[in-house]
């Protein structure tokens, strides 16, 4: 099975829900256009896989990530440098996204810090934009291109 995207959130402002889209476009050395984490070059995009949330009884955009894939299980694990093609971009891991500390609080649950906690190593991949071709869309194939 290849990875998809499953679910695209564009966040208008920090702090409130991300909206579901069906198709975002991407500003080259920055993020998602029209989403407020553009302005944040090495914390411009977010991309989750969908297990995460499954195992934790989350819906897609509850963890404030703008793309939610399925069927790539390791990509908070992606070295920094790797390449990812989803759609008609192209990104590249910054890193790993450390859980922070008022995510629990924004999902209602009542231990934020077990929350907290049980997202380590499973909150997804901090990416840029590298080239922006086309839009991604949701149903779009994910691809690693290059693994650093």
């Amino acid at each position: 099975m290849s990875a998809r995207v499953v679910s695209l959130q564009l966040h208008t402002a920090h702090g409130v829900l991300p909206t579901p889209v069906r198709e975002v476009t991407a500003d080259v050395g920055a993020g998602i256009a029209g989403d407020s984490h553009g302005g944040r070059p090495n914390r411009a995009v977010l991309v989750i896989d969908r297990s995460t949330h499954d195992a934790l009884g989350l819906r897609p955009g509850d963890l404030r990530e703008q793309i939610t894939v399925s069927g790539l299980p390791d990509v908070t694990g992606l070295a920094e440098g790797t390449e990812l093609r989803i759609g008609g971009v192209t990104l590249r891991v910054n890193g790993e996204c450390e859980p922070c500390t008022h995510i629990g609080e924004m999902n209602g649950q009542p231990d934020v810090e077990a929350f907290r906690v049980s997202l380590v190593g499973r909150r997804g991949a901090l990416c840029t934009v590298v080239t922006a071709e086309a839009p991604i869309r949701v149903g779009d194939t994910v691809t690693v291109l290059v693994r650093a």
